[in-house]
């Protein structure tokens, strides 16, 4: 059994078939840390291009288009009800559904991308340095991940607010697999470097979410991605109604111009082989 089958199972069961229906709603979430992400990664045309964690295949399809008709892009995703979204937007890019961490790449991609689809690997040194394989020569890493969990308060500031309606939650393991588990940039830089990766650079991007237009929007898109939808996920309609409230009230401080934009701390990572 793979290493990471516990992820494989989550990712293909309720969560993935809602991240799947919710596809625009978090494109739109991420726009603005995708617009940052593309020119840090810089596809070229012609070249070939591995999209890891590609969902439903939003970024894979920009990727497509830098590329060019001369190159070529894969996604790879374990995400079934994700990947068939992906293939139902468009024919200019593959899909593969496939573990990352263990999938025999072969040594033909100029770039390995991913937008937050390398965090949760069970072993990421070895995940990495399995990836690496798919790097041909002089190839290049480029992702973006989320920093701590309290300096994204788009996640946090509705978990806080929610706390004591929530069921008592166990303590973070800081290692675990999951959306933050690279927030330590200093052990980030060494998971690569032990997966042979060289020259690695890590740089913070303070952007934001767009959580949508009004705070009930917002209140949402809490329950639905990031640690507050975990939390209560199980919980009975009434309670989730109060939780809602509480989310509502406090996103709606991040109200501005164009929308609910709370503070989304990430990190842009490149590196070599």
């Amino acid at each position: 059994m793979s290493s990471n089958a516990q992820q494989i199972e989550y990712w293909n069961g309720a969560v993935g078939e809602r991240w799947a229906r919710l596809q625009e709603t978090i494109d739109g979430n991420l726009a603005a840390i995708t617009k940052a992400l593309m020119p840090f990664a810089a596809a070229k045309p012609g070249e070939r291009v591995l999209d890891i964690g590609c969902g439903c295949g939003t970024t894979t399809l920009a990727l497509s288009k830098a590329v060019g008709p001369g190159g070529d892009v894969t996604g790879v995703d374990i995400s079934a009800p994700m990947l068939a979204v992906a293939r139902a937007r468009g024919t200019d890019a593959n899909f593969l559904e496939a573990d990352a961490s263990v999938h025999l790449f072969k040594p033909t991609h100029n770039l390995v991308f991913s937008r937050f689809g390398v965090m949760f690997f069970a072993d990421p040194a070895a995940a990495f340095a399995n990836i690496r394989k798919a790097l041909a020569p002089h190839g290049r890493l480029a992702f973006v991940c989320w920093r701590a969990v309290q300096d994204n308060l788009w996640a946090s500031a509705p978990f806080a607010a929610a706390r004591d309606l929530l069921p008592p939650q166990e303590p973070a393991e800081p290692l675990a697999p999951g959306p933050f588990a690279f927030a330590d940039d200093a052990r980030l830089k060494e998971i690569l470097s032990q997966a042979g990766f060289r020259n690695v650079r890590i740089e913070k991007l303070d952007s934001t979410m767009n959580m949508g237009a009004s705070a009930e929007d917002a209140a949402a898109q809490a329950l639905n991605i990031g640690p507050l939808s975990r939390a209560a996920s199980e919980l009975d309609e009434a309670t989730r109604e109060k939780i809602r409230a509480r989310a509502r009230d406090a996103l709606a401080k991040f109200a501005g111009p164009q929308g609910i934009t709370p503070p989304a701390a990430c990190w842009l990572v490149g590196a070599t082989v």
